[in-house]
């Protein structure tokens, strides 16, 4: 016998909101009659004292209790990674094993390609590659790049398309020796401080993009190669924010549709706009709330329902690989119609949990680029033509330049936008570093400052 409390607020004061986020829940309103009421106000977080009292009759029923709470037992090791083993070669450890591979990769690309960077030589390219090795190996993270290493090179021998790499990730030269990028950081001069530095110690983030088609299955070959128990999605979490929660608290009240439409529509479209800071921001906001005791009624309740979690889903991309099972780490959560589980932290608390999030993202721009190479290999087969190898396209083919400085750019991966095609226009881009500095400036932080150079200069 164990005395307990179906506990699903904290105070008495508490229930008529948990009502409102069951209906909202659920779609109904707080006086349907139709309503299933499964809750009492009675399940709030009691008292030590007032769960005695209540069990006055069965002591032993507390005592219980106690023995059961002694017998939970966490630790948690926050700041500690966990990583799964990676499979490496006896008398081989994860960092001897790196430098190998990196070595053999760099000769390998060399050999290839040549040396690219300008006024770079055998000599830089050496050195930066110990420089970065002995950053990795410092901070421990040798076992994270062969992982990715593997299940990259895992998808590209089963042609699924993966992108050349992007992000801070680009400017390692290891992740370039080892497939991970096709990017050379030294030739265009990225630095890799950026995606790793012991004097800002947070674990490497590579942002792999897979063909839209082909990303299932490369989860599917990790989950096999690290067992299933130790890999899954990570849960998000959406919350209610400050317009969309009055909007359904009117809703559950039985409020009119114009009223929450009005008063939504006065808080003030921002992100991380809250509804304290628009009460504070917005004196037409304020003064309809002071006015309208119905659209009061819709704050008051609004106030305690906001940022509360509304539903769950899945990170786009981020997936979780343990080096035993899951449970030892992280609670699980099964999805409603029962689908694979998922970690029931989020991204944040999971790597606070000490699991390492891999990025598999799924890009449709690389499943169209793979579909317009297969159609075009399909006619050249039947001519005797040379097939069409996208890794081997020139990055300085005049007549593709010439399409760009038409702007006519849609469906170009970040090129599309009627803001770029304008910019397009205007500088006319007639090389690859022209397109980088088109896309790192239309961004709002650079367009802005530009705006306020070119004011200032008018002036």
């Amino acid at each position: 016998m164990v005395a307990t409390n179906d506990v699903c607020f904290q105070t008495p004061s508490d229930f008529e909101a948990h009502e409102t986020r069951v209906c909202i829940h659920e779609g109904r309103a707080l006086d349907d009659p139709r309503r299933e009421r499964r809750y009492s106000a009675q399940q709030y977080l009691r008292t030590p004292l007032e769960m005695a009292e209540l069990f006055a009759d069965i002591p032993e029923a507390i005592s219980n209790a106690y023995e059961i709470a002694k017998r939970c037992n966490v630790k948690m090791n926050l700041g500690t990674y966990y990583l799964p083993d990676y499979p490496i070669p006896d008398g081989e450890t994860p960092g001897s094993y790196l430098q190998l591979v990196s070595q053999q990769g760099l000769a390998q690309r060399i050999n290839s390609r040549g040396m690219r960077a300008p006024q770079s030589t055998r000599e830089h390219y050496d050195a930066r590659l110990d420089f970065e090795l002995n950053v990795i190996n410092q901070m421990g993270f040798a076992g994270y790049f062969l992982i990715v290493m593997e299940f990259i090179a895992w998808a590209k021998e089963n042609t699924i398309p993966v992108g050349p790499g992007r992000g801070s990730g680009a400017g390692s030269l290891v992740a370039y020796c080892l497939g991970i990028t096709d990017l050379d950081p030294l030739e265009y001069d990225l630095l890799f401080e950026r995606f790793l530095n012991p004097e800002r110690v947070s674990m490497p983030d590579f942002d792999v993009d897979f063909c839209m088609e082909g990303r299932d299955r490369v989860i599917a070959h990790v989950s096999e190669l690290y067992g299933a128990n130790a890999v899954s999605q990570i849960i998000t979490f959406g919350t209610m924010a400050a317009k969309a929660v009055v909007r359904d608290v009117a809703r559950v009240q039985g409020k009119p549709y114009g009223l929450a439409d009005k008063l939504s529509k006065l808080i003030p479209f921002e992100v991380g706009m809250t509804l304290t800071k628009a009460m504070a921001e917005s004196e037409e906001l304020n003064e309809f709330v002071t006015q309208s005791e119905e659209a009061s009624e819709i704050m008051d309740m609004a106030y305690s329902l906001e940022g509360i979690v509304r539903n769950v889903g899945r990170h786009a991309g981020g997936v979780v690989i343990a080096p035993s099972a899951l449970t030892n780490f992280v609670p699980l959560y099964t999805e409603d119609l029962g689908g694979s589980l998922v970690s029931q932290y989020d991204k944040d608390d999971v790597e606070r949990a000490g699991l390492v999030k891999f990025d598999f993202l799924g890009l449709r721009t690389l499943t169209i680029i793979d579909w317009t190479v297969r159609s075009v290999n399909e006619g050249r087969k039947v001519s005797g033509e040379e097939l069409l190898d996208i890794d081997l396209l020139p990055l300085d083919d005049a007549k593709a330049f010439d399409l760009l400085r038409r702007a006519d750019t849609t469906g170009v991966f970040q090129l599309e936008s009627r803001g770029m095609k304008d910019l397009i226009r205007k500088l006319l881009p007639d090389g690859i570093n022209d397109i980088i500095a088109l896309v790192a400036l239309f961004r709002p932080g650079p367009l802005q400052s530009g705006a306020v150079c070119r004011r200032l200069h008018q002036s």
